[in-house]
């Protein structure tokens, strides 16, 4: 009897053994190194075509490069689900189509018999919201509609932000709306006063809304203010388009005045300025940081727009029409492109992450882990009212205010009730209350203090050491800290 207890307590230790093993050295099996596209001895990479790019790599990737030639109903917007297995494409004369862009299999696909402006993935990859010429609709994967907004009307621009359930709509009539899809409800609706909305981009990073306006600026917002918390003259004409990556470190602005600007949103500075002959119509940064740009029917690709000044693109690719959206495929180094033809899917090496949270935006996750994450992200979802610029302040004490309240309740108390009262000596008989007596009391009661004093000193030596030997120590979760 005890040598099969001790029997499974080995194999229980050799088990934990195992898990914390895996745990920890995992990281070192994630691939970490991004494989660009290298070309032979003087030749630029910006030269080589996309069909020589399918051609050399394997069948499945080669697979991603395709056209689809939609001519009667373009030009098209384009958007990804979270995970990057969907797409949805919206027509600008009301074609309206979702698919798995991998398998090639159709969801659904209508025509809304009006214009379409923009298209957007809700939470899941069974709703897509779409801004048609008055109003704003909800449909379902199979193309039924669920829902006829009319508070939001005359809607241009859409962006999603998946950690709060909310859907930032900007509108022709200078208005920026929140819509909690979770609730169904209106959460703010804000009067920009800065005319047409039709540059918009969110910051991934803290949720702050960054819209474009004609007069060069570019303004951010929150919903929990009426006004814009920052104002930045960005550009001499009006502003065309806006991206920021994921980190929420860097911002890359396009104007009327053909230049292409980047800033650094943590100091609001610019940091660099590139002059384009044509100007960029449209902008999208990459998971890996790879910088897309689109100059009338020419796509073109830049490396390191914020670290290193570039003197020529990374890849470029003509297209059939002029480009109207564009967008980076999620954990796919894919970029998808619509234009006034169609829909093509470039191939644009070193563009998407590599290493997926499973738990957050798993690309292979079956019907039931999908409901089982739509509850939980139900459960955590993150009210609108704790947006802001600087998302560690939630963490943070407030300890003038806590100071100014303590101030307030010690005038109103007339003592200080935290204050730790001075010890007084009881009064004992037969000669104990003596002057030396109470004195020795007095003594032993402030060495027990500091004892305690110095007790807690070293406790809280120990757990800074311990959590400093603990950030020392690599996991498994230093992928998630990029």
């Amino acid at each position: 009897k005890f040598k099969r207890k001790d029997k499974i307590t080995k194999v229980r230790n050799f088990v934990c053994f195992l898990y914390w093993v895996c745990v920890e050295y995992c990281c070192f099996l994630l691939p970490k190194c991004e494989f660009f596209l290298e070309g032979d001895e003087d030749e630029d990479t910006c030269t080589i075509s996309q069909e020589d790019i399918a051609e050399a790599v394997d069948i499945t990737s080669g697979a991603k490069y395709f056209n689809l030639k939609l001519t009667q109903f373009g030009p098209y917007r384009v958007d990804y689900s979270k995970t990057g297995r969907q797409l949805l494409l919206g027509g600008r004369r009301g074609h309206l189509a979702c698919f798995d862009w991998q398998t090639k299999q159709l969801m659904c696909e209508i025509n809304v018999m009006e214009s379409i402006s923009d298209v957007k993935w809700l939470h899941t990859d069974s709703m897509f919201a779409v801004a048609q010429k008055q109003w704003l609709y909800v449909y379902d994967s199979n193309g039924i509609e669920l829902h006829c907004i009319r508070k939001f009307n005359d809607v241009l621009r859409m962006q999603f932000l998946p950690y709060h359930f909310l859907l930032a709509t900007a509108s022709a009539t200078s208005f920026l709306q929140y819509l909690d899809v979770s609730t169904g409800k209106e959460v703010a609706a804000i009067c920009t006063k800065t005319g047409r909305l039709d540059v918009m981009c969110q910051n991934p990073h803290n949720a702050i809304i960054h819209l474009g306006h004609s007069n060069g600026t570019v303004t951010l917002w929150s919903p929990n203010q009426k006004e814009a918390l920052v104002k930045m003259l960005c550009h001499q004409g009006g502003v065309r388009s806006v991206a920021v990556d994921k980190m929420g470190n860097y911002m890359v602005t396009s104007g009327m005045d053909k230049k292409l600007k980047v800033f650094d949103i943590r100091a609001l500075k610019p940091l660099t300025s590139y002059f384009l002959p044509a100007g960029a119509s449209c902008l999208s940064l990459s998971q890996r940081g790879l910088l897309s740009a689109a100059t009338g029917d020419v796509v073109q690709v830049y490396r390191d727009v914020w670290s290193t000044p570039v003197t020529k693109p990374y890849m470029a690719h003509r297209v059939r029409g002029s480009v109207w959206g564009l967008q980076f495929c999620p954990f796919e180094d894919v970029l998808g492109v619509g234009h006034g033809e169609g829909f093509t899917s470039m191939l644009v090496p070193g563009a998407g992450e590599p290493n997926f949270d499973g738990l957050d935006a798993n690309p292979y996750r079956s019907a039931k882990q999908r409901q089982e994450w739509e509850v939980k992200a139900l459960l955590e979802k993150i009210q609108p009212e704790l947006i802001s610029l600087d998302p560690t302040d939630l963490g943070r004490v407030d300890r003038a205010t806590f100071e100014q309240r303590h101030q307030e309740k010690v005038q109103s108390l007339g003592f200080d009730p935290h204050a730790k009262e001075k010890f007084v000596p009881k009064f004992k008989k037969k000669g104990r209350s003596s002057a030396g007596a109470v004195e020795r009391r007095k003594k032993q009661v402030a060495h027990v203090d500091q004892r305690d004093k110095v007790k807690m000193e070293e406790q809280q030596k120990r757990k800074e050491a311990k959590k400093a030997a603990l950030s020392r120590r690599k996991s498994a979760l230093d992928r998630f800290k990029k």
